[in-house]
């Protein structure tokens, strides 16, 4: 190669120097801050290019014993590929050794992978050393004139190659193909043991990440292990979560209009909604996977069950004594059945139930029957008239007091976690989602005001789910048009945000959802004249705009 072609970097002036380690420095900034991986190794090479005016490169990431393509650029032949913005690369990797297990430094970009050295080539047909062949093949097929080559490693801080970066055909100031001279050599230097730094500080991140999320997938498995109702709502309560937030992201007019969000912010989101229900670890089992009014460690509607039947057999033996005739004892008989029906109904719990049906629970607990003591004894003990008289669910008072200590403790745990910056908003976005809008939530009795747009939606995301969820031991999952109905109650009773629920129908993240994780005898068809909380103007709207479902 001639000295012509080969000036050292002094020989260049001393402004094009300094604007040249003034860009180098802003382009390591830049790394050093970019959080996605394509697009920092798009941005590497793309550096690279512009500071050696290479018509086109190659970053190679080490994957154990071969080189993977990452990112290809080449603005001769328009070929963009790989990185954030370009098309998939189907290229097969290529080997760090050969069949015999020797290096294979026949391949330039392989041997500096192997070495840790910079190979700087002036002219591929002239190089010796190197098998260019498929070079000069590719050249063939395209038209083009691969010419010189700057093949750099890239290392991280303990000086392992952990890529490579290739450079091919510098351009001069006319246009033509020039060799690549000492200074571009020194600079994509520069800029690769900078790059290989930021790649490798990324990769730590990511590592950390996964092993946070690990950690936190073990939390709820554990929580899974102890009820496996509950394994299945802390995966979907986050990914209906960020339904909803990237839904807010995208209205541009109304009260939520100024609402944005980027990648951090989805992550911490993300992270929050993970982490919601995990003081449910201390909850007991027996309250969680409550599923009858009746059960304890058994349901006790057995024991009730024999109760009936004990009456039933005082019933026969008082006909068969006369004391009874044949009406009395079949009207006896028809009443028992219709009382054990109605303990039996009361017993699974529901959404509502009313004052009759609690009057016949206390008017039946007022019989009296004869236990195996011989004592007489009331049909139904104050506790299970307690617990068969819960107005909604299956838990009484004591119980539920159990289960929204939950919360509490979800924010005692998080809020005693070093939260890095990014991550600082999780304890009150993932402690506020049994809050109310009208302050009468808990555990801190927030109102609208004093919670995060991030709270309130993972607050619709968890009713919303567990409406729709069909694992759960106490009720089937209910169906789209059900479970949108008591959400807009829930609207106008001010318990869930009235901004985020029209927003929750408007861009149709109830559908999105329901097509990924519900079966389809909960999609059905929705008449939205009929929804509490819907605007004519929005039913109309949303009658039109979903053929087949509205």
């Amino acid at each position: 190669m001639g000295a012509d072609l080969r000036q050292p970097i002094a020989m260049y002036r001393e402004d094009d120097i300094l604007a040249r380690l003034e860009t180098l420095n802003a382009i390591g900034v830049a790394l050093s801050s970019e959080r996605d991986l394509p697009t920092l190794l798009e941005r590497i090479l793309e550096a690279a290019r512009e500071f050696a005016d290479a018509d086109g490169g190659t970053l190679y990431r080490v994957d154990g014993d071969k080189l993977v393509f990452e990112v290809l650029r080449n603005h001769t032949l328009g070929f963009v590929m790989g990185g954030r913005q370009g098309q998939p690369i189907a290229f097969p990797p290529l080997p760090l050794y050969c069949a015999d297990g020797q290096g294979n430094h026949g391949m330039v970009v392989a041997h500096a992978a192997l070495t840790g050295r910079t190979v700087n080539i002036a002219d591929a047909y002239a190089a010796e050393g190197f098998d260019f062949s498929g070079t000069r093949a590719f050249d063939a097929r395209t038209g083009y004139r691969s010419q010189s080559f700057l093949t750099v490693p890239m290392k991280d801080h303990e000086g392992r190659v952990i890529g490579v970066l290739q450079l091919i055909n510098a351009k001069g100031p006319d246009g033509a193909t020039r060799a690549f001279t000492d200074a571009d050599q020194h600079l994509v230097e520069s800029l690769a043991s900078q790059a290989a730094i930021a790649l490798n500080n990324r990769r730590l991140v990511e590592q950390l990440e996964n092993l946070f999320e690990a950690l936190i997938k073990l939390i709820n498995t554990a929580i899974d292990e102890k009820s496996p109702y509950t394994g299945g709502h802390c995966e979907r309560v986050p990914a209906l979560t960020n339904l909803l937030a990237d839904a807010v992201a995208r209205t541009t007019t109304g009260p939520l209009a100024e609402f944005t969000m980027d990648d951090a912010d989805r992550y911490e989101l993300k992270i929050a909604g993970l982490l919601h229900d995990c003081g449910k670890i201390t909850t007991p089992v027996h309250v969680v996977d409550k599923a009858t009014k009746l059960q304890t460690l058994f349901d006790r509607i057995e024991l009730v069950d024999t109760r009936f039947e004990v009456l039933r057999r005082d019933a026969e033996i008082a006909h068969l004594r006369g004391e009874l005739d044949a009406g009395a004892y079949a009207a006896r008989l028809a009443q028992l059945e219709a009382d054990r029906a109605a303990v039996r109904a009361a017993n699974t719990g529901g959404e509502f139930m009313d004052d009759g049906k609690v009057e016949q629970i206390r008017r039946i607990a007022a019989y009296r029957w004869r236990g195996s003591d011989g004592s007489d004894q009331p049909f139904l003990s104050a506790d299970e008239v307690e617990n068969l008289t819960i107005r909604r669910g299956t838990l009484n008072n004591a119980e539920r007091e159990i289960i929204n200590h939950h919360i509490t403790m979800t924010i005692r745990l998080l809020e005693a976690l070093p939260w890095p910056a990014h991550l600082v908003n999780v304890p009150e976005y993932a402690g506020g989602h049994h809050e109310r809008m009208d302050g009468k939530g808990y555990p801190r009795g927030l109102t609208r005001e004093q919670m995060s747009v991030q709270a309130r939606v993972m607050g619709i995301a968890d009713i919303f789910e567990a409406l729709t969820a069909s694992d759960r031991p106490y009720k089937p999952g209910k169906t789209l048009s059900e479970s949108l109905t008591i959400l807009g109650r829930m609207k106008l009773d001010h318990h869930v945000d009235p901004d985020l629920f029209d927003v929750f129908l408007r861009e149709r993240v109830y559908l999105d959802y329901a097509r990924r994780f519900l079966p389809a005898t909960q999609i059905d068809r929705i008449d939205w004249s009929r929804i509490p909380g819907v605007s004519p103007e929005l039913a109309a709207e949303l009658a039109a705009g979903e053929p087949g479902l509205a």
